[in-house]
């Protein structure tokens, strides 16, 4: 690994990022740094506080890291842990660097998903290493993320540097769900603890294939999570004379509409990228369907190709699928209601009274109303720009040679809506590599590569260095 000395403030950026790596094959037997140490020492400490929503205590997590902070020598003032509700702190810390430029945001969040016991095969509140593996919920989503920005930050101070602007990490609570989500919470009460010019949050990171590795992603818009509640009643009945003016048999017509329906193809900067990019690595029909769609979205063959494939047809379109039924009162008697409620991820350049009015067409049935049941939360892209992009390109290219960056549109959610609507672009990135086939955040036996989290961890340390580098001349060099 790189020492620390190499990144004191006398190189220019440029040099920053042309030093040599050395990530060795093997992950058995990694031997630690002092740093590297130290972030799984917090890591382990994040896993082992319970913080879901249930029982769980953020706050206390919060101030488990804010104690590390200052014991590292960050002053009091600098370390915020602050929230609504006894159980729902949120952390937000502060480097201090010379104001020539706005701060950088680091958001993690702290809080994890339900995680039983039974359901695991330990438990998922014991930080466990095995076969290359860091085991326990909240591993891959989303405490390694706060385990190296707080690890990092401390090297960073240990070092010394003096960025030209401020660094804050920001870890917040609520944000897998509850009523206290600690971004939301923040704008709206302390806004200035997190005014930053951009920053970085989870929602990207690196995909592998059978060992090899595809691609290392950047989050840069996500859609719009919208719920809507489909009813339908009916005066009902006596079951032993049926009619054919039944609830459960209307409504279930109207959704096999729906499940025949597909919204348009609409294409924006991120995913048109996405398909332009991904199409060199996959091969076949997938990779000329994928370059037609990004081409030509009205085309049809390349279309009727990409909607085979889940991740990819959900990329290129607005989807809005039944989820839940209701229906009925008893056994022997014809249903008065009947209701579904049918999940929506649409598109951040589409609406959801759009989604509604489509929604409207193809039940096209005046008996159901089609009713939102929460308020949407939209929110633009962050632009792909070359000051954000650069440095993440030519990192990735030092560490994975090879390794494409591609820019993703979430089909989730991430705090980042927040921020973004707040008017503050914030970027998915963590250079943490995972198998794409392997999903178990919110799952059983939660994990992350023990090679990865160190990978991951060199990466954002670099990246945050790049962001933040006290260097005037090399800045006016390279145009900012």
């Amino acid at each position: 690994m790189i020492k620390s000395k190499a990144f004191i403030y006398g190189l220019s950026l440029s040099a920053l990022l042309t030093l040599p790596m050395n990530f060795s094959a093997q992950t058995q037997t990694l031997k630690l740094s002092a740093e590297q140490r130290l972030a799984r020492e917090i890591f382990q400490q994040l896993i082992e506080i319970n913080t879901t929503d249930s029982i769980g205590d953020c706050a206390a997590a919060a101030k488990a890291m804010s104690e590390r902070l200052k014991a590292a020598g960050f002053p009091e003032e600098d370390l915020k842990t602050l929230g609504p509700n006894p159980r729902k702190g949120n952390l937000v810390a502060r480097l201090r660097g010379t104001g020539a430029r706005k701060p950088i945001l680091l958001l993690a969040h702290i809080d994890v998903v339900e995680a039983k016991r039974d359901d695991w095969s330990f438990d998922p509140f014991k930080f466990l290493e095995k076969d290359d593996y860091y085991y326990g919920r909240g591993t891959s989503d989303d405490k390694a993320m706060a385990a190296i920005f707080i690890a990092n930050l401390i090297r960073f101070k240990q070092e010394g540097f003096k960025p030209d602007r401020d660094i804050i990490v920001a870890l917040t609570a609520d944000e897998e769900g509850g009523d206290y989500n600690g971004v939301d919470w923040l704008l709206k009460n302390h806004p200035q603890l997190i005014e930053a010019e951009f920053g970085l949050n989870e929602g990207g990171g690196g995909a592998v294939r059978n060992g090899k590795k595809l691609f290392n992603s950047v989050q840069a818009s996500e859609k719009v999570y919208q719920s809507f509640l489909l009813e339908i009643k009916n005066k009902g009945g006596h079951s032993s004379r049926p009619v054919k003016d039944n609830a459960i048999y209307n409504l279930a017509a109207a959704l096999q509409r729906l499940a025949q329906f597909d919204f348009p193809v609409n294409l924006n900067e991120v995913t048109r990228a996405y398909f332009e990019r991904v199409s060199k690595i996959e091969s076949g029909e997938t990779a000329a369907a994928m370059k037609g769609v990004a081409q030509n979205p009205s085309d049809a063959k390349s279309v009727a190709y990409i909607e085979n494939l889940p991740a990819y047809n959900a990329t290129m379109r607005t989807t809005c699928v039944a989820t839940m039924l209701e229906a009925g009162h008893a056994e022997n008697a014809l249903p008065q209601t009947a209701r579904a409620t049918v999940n929506c991820r649409i598109l951040p350049t589409e609406t959801a009274d759009q989604t509604r009015e489509t929604l409207i067409k193809v039940v096209n049935d005046s008996r159901i109303t089609i009713t939102p049941i929460k308020e949407p939360k939209p929110s633009p892209p962050s632009p792909l720009s070359a000051g954000v992009m650069k440095p993440i390109d030519t990192i990735t290219e030092q560490m994975w040679p090879g390794v494409p960056v591609v820019p993703v549109m979430s089909t989730g959610a991430t705090d980042s809506l927040y921020l973004r609507k707040a008017g503050i672009p914030i970027y998915g990135t963590s250079g943490i590599f995972s198998d794409i086939d392997d999903g178990r955040a919110h799952g059983k036996d939660e994990r992350i590569g023990v090679k990865a989290f160190y990978d991951g961890q060199e990466y954002l340390y670099r990246l945050v260095k790049a962001y933040a580098y006290s260097n005037s001349n090399q800045r006016q060099a390279d145009g900012k």
